[in-house]
């Protein structure tokens, strides 16, 4: 009787065996070609070349002109509508851009004509490299911030104003050497590095920390900290409390009402968009003549004062490549580069979304790498795409890039011939356009939906805030990009685990904790592991499964019912590397000595790959492996009912 039911045994096995569908044999790729498969899927991605391939010798050369400066795409399309449509929205971001471009200059205790100057020749650049067509080029406060409280730390910008200027200067051109290798490296992933959560957080710091500095202008005070945290800052002003200044106080409180007001009313009304734009322009132009009618230069209202006619002088003599100070000018670089890139292709992408088209992130950083490159060469500090002043150029109905264009004409007119005009401006009038363009920036609702939504990315948020609020910048960034480092680190090191049941009526497998009507199989536990398995978690991962047979051997032991299969699903299994191979044959053996069978289930091309070199599905035997959880279930199921 027993070899009667031995043999029936092994017919059944073999019947269910018979109609096993076959796991497709791994595919044979020489080393060579998986590196290059991985280095084109990080570089090329987006396959840049195809549109060469059976092009003509002089359609190719067309096309890689059109690839090089994209202008040549799209200005032979260029109509006189548009052109109308460009010079409104142009002269409408000129006016943002001028008066802006004057304060983010003070703010990088830089001469204002700078400032200026930076609103010139990258503009034009950027019109040639670029293929956003709502940018608007610019100098940004969080980039002129980074670049006074970086340098300030060896250079003083009061008692040597022409070194600073230097390091300013050789910063923008390592800036733009950066970002230019990026883009024809096709190295931009880099820059995901930075969050969203570690971007509102670093962005919201440093818009208080500019608020902050800008008491200085508030208060009427000559001499003001340095340094960047909040205790510094409060302590410099709270020290100079006698030498406040009544008129400052009031005349800068005054221009900020004004200038929030005016926002509202843009918010309020999207047609009336030009109402803040102009509004900084309206300050500067009422608060000079109200300083020349009064003469309150005399009674301790500060003013811009003189300054030169005239384009933007060469200053690549002036770049700074040796000395004890070019490791400082390459860090603020670097830091200055990365920062300004991450909020250009931002801005970029968010307008180009609005109007349904793509923007090339390798050429936007080419772009803003030769704009810096060449800036640097013209008197120009870091410049990069603004957020608000392409939101203004958005909403002014811009159609292609000629609105630099027209920006950077308006700018020109302004150097040769306007710049007398603003020897009256009060520098708290500055200080009140800085101080509205970044209250803009503190984005409270943005951080209470991350702390609804995600705990982790809230604290990214959060660490990078008090970090530069009450640190310094370059720390604050440091914090952020940790957390989010260490974060993804858990999750490599620490994946996610399920246990699966089959959803009744379904032939479907899912997580017995998000499902609870997912029903176990007696005698069969089926793990699922989502994330590849990888040297960092592949102990882990072993240690894990174990822990969960352990569990549900204590359950089925309730139940008087005994645990004869494992399966695992290792269809989110994207890769293996030889450690995990090693762990799964330490967990097999482990699994053989308590009478248990392992059986994988839907493994990756990679993965399956990868088993068979190292003889594992040899090891394991072909028929515990499984294309589907179901298909496996039910092979397990039949063989222990026989």
């Amino acid at each position: 009787m027993e070899g009667d039911e031995h043999v029936k045994v092994n017919d059944d096995l073999e019947m269910v065996m018979a109609h096993k569908t076959d796991v497709p044999p791994a595919q044979g790729t020489s080393m060579i070609n998986e590196v290059g498969k991985a280095v084109k899927e990080i570089l090329f991605p987006d396959d840049p070349f195809r549109q060469f391939k059976d092009q003509s010798r002089e359609r190719k050369c067309v096309l890689g002109l059109q690839y090089v400066f994209p202008i040549f795409e799209w200005a032979p399309k260029y109509s006189f509508a548009f052109f109308k449509s460009d010079v409104i929205s142009g002269l409408t971001i000129a006016c943002l851009a001028i008066p802006q471009s004057i304060s983010y200059a003070k703010l990088a205790n830089l001469p204002p004509l700078m400032g200026l100057y930076s609103s010139f020749v990258p503009p034009l650049i950027y019109a040639m490299l670029g293929t956003s067509k709502d940018m608007a080029v610019g100098t940004v406060a969080v980039v002129s911030l980074l670049l006074t409280s970086m340098l300030t730390d060896e250079v003083s910008p009061i008692t040597n104003p022409a070194l600073y200027m230097q390091l300013a200067l050789t910063a923008t051109f390592f800036a733009g050497v950066f970002q230019a290798s990026l883009g024809i490296f096709r190295l931009g992933f880099i820059i995901d590095m930075l969050s969203h959560a570690t971007i509102v957080g670093f962005m919201a710091g440093a818009a208080t920390v500019v608020s902050l500095q800008q008491l200085k202008g508030f208060l009427g005070l000559q001499h003001f900290s340095t340094k960047t945290d909040i205790v510094s800052v409060m302590h410099s002003a709270t020290q100079q409390v006698h030498k406040w200044s009544w008129e400052s106080i009031v005349l800068g409180v005054s221009f900020l009402v004004f200038l929030l007001i005016t926002r509202h009313i843009s918010k309020k009304n999207s047609k009336l968009f030009w109402v803040s734009a102009a509004a900084p322009l309206t300050s500067i132009i009422l608060g000079s003549l109200l300083v020349f009618c009064t003469h309150a230069e005399k009674h301790g209202i500060q003013i811009v004062g003189h300054l030169n006619k005239g384009l933007n002088p060469l200053s690549i003599e002036l770049l700074v490549f040796q000395g004890q100070y070019l490791k400082v000018a390459l860090k603020t670089g670097l830091i200055c580069g990365l920062i300004s890139l991450t909020e250009g292709i931002a801005s970029g992408r968010t307008f180009a979304l609005l109007k349904n088209y793509h923007t090339d992130g390798n050429k936007e950083m080419i772009a803003f790498g030769m704009m810096n490159v060449l800036g640097s060469w013209t008197s120009c500090y870091v410049a990069t795409g603004a957020f608000s002043r392409s939101a203004v150029n958005f909403n002014a109905g811009c159609k292609t890039a000629v609105s630099n264009i027209v920006m950077a004409i308006a700018v020109m007119i302004t150097l040769l011939f306007l710049t007398p005009l603003f020897h009256y401006t009060p520098m708290v009038v500055l200080s009140s356009i800085i101080t509205s363009a970044m209250l803009s920036l503190i984005d409270i609702q943005t951080a209470y939906h991350l702390w609804k939504v995600d705990k982790i990315d809230f604290l990214v948020c959060m660490g990078g805030y008090f970090g530069v609020v009450f640190i310094d910048v370059e720390t604050g960034l440091i914090i952020a990009v940790s957390i989010s480092v260490v974060r993804v680190l858990m999750h490599v090191m620490r994946p996610h685990t399920a246990v699966l049941g089959n959803i009744p009526g379904t032939s479907m497998y899912r997580s017995t904790e998000q499902y609870q009507d997912a029903t176990k199989i007696p005698g069969i536990l089926i793990l699922r592991i989502d994330s590849p398995i990888y040297f960092a978690n592949a102990n882990y991962l072993k240690d894990r499964m174990l822990r969960w047979i352990e569990e549900e051997e204590k359950l089925i032991k309730l139940d008087q019912d005994i645990l004869h299969y494992i399966i695992l699903d290792m269809g989110s299994v994207a890769t293996i590397d030889t450690s995990g191979i090693n762990n799964l044959e330490e967990l097999k053996q482990t699994l053989e000595h308590r009478q248990l069978q392992l059986v994988l289930a839907n493994p990756s091309s990679a993965v399956m790959e990868k088993l068979h070199k190292c003889r594992f599905i040899e090891l394991l035997g072909e028929k515990w492996l499984f294309v589907t959880v179901a298909e496996a279930a039910v092979v397990c199921n039949s063989l222990l009912q026989a």
